[in-house]
């Protein structure tokens, strides 16, 4: 008896669709083609973690890990279970690629090149017979007795029997229409992981500062975050802001990016506690220059900053301060309010909330509620996590149980 062929589609050469060319098993009565729209594959891992690729993060709790994403998290709770971050580690080490934890619990090869990282899912991913056809984009799929036919703006058509849609989020609801017409409702999107522009800010002055454990609060929402922070020449970055930019994707696009944010300099540190300290110092060495005694964990450069904003002359001593320039302090350090004017995209890290809600596919296998024989995986779905290798370890993980489930369905 000669079994028919059958043929899977994968749209998108991005981390979730090659992982998943690499995962599906080799089967000689299997055809897999992977299409990509543009002329390279795995374009975000080699720019990810500046040419290093952070691959995932070094945190094996589940429910820990999954906290990280502002959308999607019980998604994740499921397909964690099944590839989580030490099965990441597994998975590479079998490919030869050692990862290490950093400091901060991101994970990279060895190597500290992202090229390894590509090396190892794409010899995986040919040794699997995946072919690969690169400037083919997708226009709209259409459904022909079981089958699914691609059209490609070039006017190529492929015909597939499992269609792997693995193509990353859209900035615009428009260009989901070609899903839309699957029947499929969309997330309208909108940008995560970004920094605060403060055009013509005093701050910007400071440039190229990092302040340790700073606490972030939206102004008229629940939204705090807290980390460290880089001053840049137009504004606030590093992963403070890039986490409050990821929890307040939605609120801070409804604002259009016009907002108002407070920084707590010192963390969790709360007035009295400041005052306390005040007090101390005035009564104790009320004879020291403020300029000279900074009883914090802050940079010279921001204190002065602080200090000058404060109306507190050079020469002021800690005896000597007057009670206006005391509380005008107080309120810089734990309360100082930045008007946000507008984002900038953070280095190579463009991700999109928004794109198929959860509710309309299988968390056990990634296939589509609305259409048998459509698979989602990466960030085409309404998922997006905070950055230190979340978002990847989502690709990983969704591309893992989709390439699983393919390979038992098409051996039955």
């Amino acid at each position: 008896m000669i079994l028919s062929t059958t043929k899977i589609a994968i749209i998108g050469a991005g981390a979730a669709g090659c992982f998943t060319a690499a995962n599906i098993l080799h089967d000689p009565n299997r055809e897999v083609i992977l299409f990509e729209k543009s002329g390279k594959a795995l374009q975000k891992v080699k720019a990810s973690g500046g040419g290093r690729c952070n691959v995932t993060h070094h945190l094996f709790d589940i429910a820990d890990f999954s906290n990280h994403y502002p959308r999607g998290k019980q998604l994740l709770r499921k397909t964690l279970h099944h590839f989580d971050a030490q099965a990441t580690i597994e998975w590479f080490r079998n490919q030869n690629v050692g990862l290490k934890a950093e400091q901060d619990g991101r994970m990279f090869p060895v190597s500290n090149n992202s090229q390894t990282i590509i090396d190892a899912i794409w010899q995986r991913l040919i040794a699997n017979g995946t072919s690969v056809l690169f400037h083919k984009n997708i226009s709209y799929i259409e459904e022909k007795d079981k089958h699914f036919i691609l059209h490609f703006s070039d006017q190529s058509i492929f015909e597939a029997d499992k269609v792997i849609v693995s193509c990353g989020g859209f900035p615009k609801i428009e260009q989901y229409k070609w899903l839309q017409a699957l029947g499929h409702s969309i997330v309208a999107p909108a940008p995560s992981l970004f920094t605060f522009n403060l055009p013509n800010h005093p701050i910007t002055q400071l440039m190229g500062l990092s302040v340790s454990d700073v606490s972030i609060r939206i102004s008229q929402s629940k939204i705090q975050t807290s980390g460290d922070l880089l001053i840049t020449h137009w504004g606030l970055s590093g992963p403070a802001v890039l986490r409050a930019s990821a929890w307040a994707a939605r609120l801070m696009q409804e604002r259009l990016y016009q907002t108002t944010i407070q920084i707590n300099w010192l963390g969790n540190t709360t007035e009295p506690a400041i005052r306390e300290i005040f007090q101390s110092l005035r009564q104790q060495q009320g004879a020291q220059i403020i300029q000279h005694k900074n009883p914090f964990n802050l940079p010279k450069r921001l204190w002065d900053f602080l200090l000058h904003h404060a109306d507190i002359n050079e020469k002021t001593r800690w005896g000597e301060l007057p009670a206006t320039q005391q509380n005008k302090l107080i309120e810089l350090l734990i309360r100082h309010p930045f008007a946000i004017q507008g984002k900038t995209t953070y280095k190579e890290e463009f991700v999109t909330c928004g794109g198929i809600p959860l509710s309309e596919i299988n968390p056990q296998t990634m296939e589509s509620r609305c259409k048998a024989g459509i698979y989602f995986v990466g960030e085409i779905l309404d998922v997006d996590g905070l950055t230190g290798g979340f978002n990847f370890q989502h690709a990983w993980s969704s591309a893992f149980l989709a390439a699983k489930a393919l390979s038992e369905k098409t051996q039955e």
